[in-house]
């Protein structure tokens, strides 16, 4: 096996620190995804070691602002199996999500102006923070999806035919 240079190895290290752990495939299907903000989300211990051996399921979860605040809603998040059940958290508890007023209200006016929602995109490691993607997604008709699958096949044909060629 060789032996990394320093720049390979400052490369693999923050590969490694950035680290994809959850992905809500479904919700770019389901929404336009219009914009996205990169928050935080305020975690218990069992719930870090979970999520970080992969036990988080995005799927079904949402976003909603109460009080001023963020919240994440529906987010199933597994107990953690080496704690006992007292230590351990519930599966599917309300989260407060970690961002900036000035992010909030904006987020806020959006909302109340075009019937958009906030869906759960991502959970992923920036260093030694988990953190989570949220999008702004307008909802996606059944002729809508089947447009954009339409238009993917396409593609899809037209990059093998260059290919050949």
């Amino acid at each position: 096996m060789a032996k990394l240079t320093g720049k390979q190895a400052r490369a693999a290290k923050r590969a490694a620190a950035n680290k994809l752990l959850a992905d809500n495939r479904l919700a770019k299907h389901q929404y336009e995804i219009l914009e996205t903000l990169e928050t935080g989300i305020e975690l218990l211990g069992t719930e870090v070691k979970s999520i970080r051996s992969g036990q988080a399921n995005l799927r079904d979860g949402f976003c909603l602002i109460r009080k001023g605040e963020l919240q994440l809603h529906n987010v199933h998040i597994s107990p953690h199996r080496h704690a006992g059940n007292y230590f351990n958290h519930d599966p599917l508890r309300t989260r407060k999500l970690l961002a900036h007023r000035k992010e909030i209200d904006k987020l806020k006016g959006k909302l109340e102006k075009k019937g958009l929602t906030l869906v759960p995109l991502n959970l992923h490691l920036k260093g030694s923070w988990i953190k989570l993607t949220i999008g702004l997604g307008k909802g996606r008709k059944l002729h809508d999806k089947r447009h954009e699958e339409k238009q993917k096949q396409v593609n899809r044909e037209v990059k093998s035919a260059l290919s050949n060629y």
